[in-house]
Parts: C-alpha cells; structure tokens; sequence
C-alpha cells in the first residue's frame, strides 16, 4: 500500500532516505554536481525545506517524492558552506550557484491558487509500480488551488509526460535547449492543469 504523507511529518529522521530517492530519481541530472549518490546525498540533504515535499511510502520508506510550492515558496533552501563540505571548494561553490540560478525561482505565472509540482521522482526499485501515480493523485487533490504547473519535463522523459497526460495535464509551454545533440534531449515542456 502506498501512502503519501508532508516531508514534515516524517520528521529529520527520514531527511536522507528522502533526499536519496530525489537523487536516484535525477541521477543524470544531478551527474555535475557528483556521480557519487552518496556523496550527493550527502550535499543535498541540508537543503531540502521538508514541509515543501510530498513523500510516498512503500511499507514506511520513501519510495517517491515530488515538491509542492505556490507563491514566492522554494523547495530548497542550499548553504554554500554545505556544498562545499561535501563536493570540495571549488566545485561546491560553483554547485550552490548552479542551484540557485537552475533549481530556484518563481514561475513567471506566479498566483494565489497556483502551485507548482517539481521534481517528481520515484526510487529504482518501485518504479513501475503506481507510486508517482499515487503522488501526482495526492498532490493535485491538495485544496486551495484551481491550477498546477509542471516546468521544464525533457522532452525524452516519455514515461513522466504520459503520467501527466494521463492525469489531465496539457502542454502549454515548449521551451528548446540550446546543444540540443549534447543535451540528449531537444526541449524542456511545461504542463499545466486546469
């Protein structure tokens, strides 16, 4: 059974088996930062604010996360001194200016009774299985809200733009990324539901 629960409610003792599954969840993306999960995991975890994210629970672990903001709110809150603990002097500053200018801000649609659902992500070992499904399910069934943004999904990420299809989300911003080839991808799609 799949119960999804606040980050907040399972309190600082599953902050690092959450962060685990964000990190397993955007290994490649993550892979600047570090190809070590354990070392990422350890960078990260300081910076989660937990009452921003939505944790589903396979027999009381976390098997999926995704993060629910509105407003001016950011799901992560990174130290530098943090990052550079874990990834070194060098890369840990540039790593904290990475994340402030990629992982944070505010949607230009921005207004009460919008939220953002962002980075969605389910642990290897229960993909597959309806956890993002019962995630999604969850999140968008909060109360307070009449619109839900997804922003910048990879085009490539098939299996993440069905689910979002499947719950009535629609595209409504296709943005192109420059290297495209590099990239491994062509442009990053924003949905939203209505």
């Amino acid at each position: 059974m799949i119960k999804v629960v606040r980050g907040d409610e399972l309190g600082e003792r599953h902050r690092r088996a959450i962060t685990e599954v964000l990190v397993e969840g955007f290994a490649k993306d993550f892979a600047y930062f570090s190809k070590d999960p354990e070392r990422l995991a350890a960078a990260f975890e300081h910076m989660l604010l937990l009452p921003r994210f939505h944790v589903a629970l396979v027999d009381g672990e976390p098997a999926g996360v995704a993060s629910l903001t509105t407003g001016t709110q950011e799901c992560f809150a990174p130290r530098r001194a943090e990052l550079r603990r874990h990834l070194g002097a060098i890369h840990g500053t540039i790593s904290h200016l990475v994340i402030r200018s990629q992982f944070l801000g505010v949607p230009d649609e921005a207004r009460p009774g919008l939220a953002e659902i962002g980075f969605v992500a389910t642990a290897p070992a229960h993909r597959g299985r309806g956890v993002a499904t019962a995630l999604m399910r969850d999140l968008i069934a909060v109360p307070g809200f009449d619109t839900f943004v997804l922003r910048d999904i990879k085009d490539t990420n098939a299996a993440a733009l069905g689910l979002y299809a499947k719950l009535g989300f629609e595209e409504y911003r296709r943005r192109p990324v420059t290297f495209a080839r590099r990239a491994g991808f062509g442009s990053y799609v924003s949905m939203r539901l209505s």
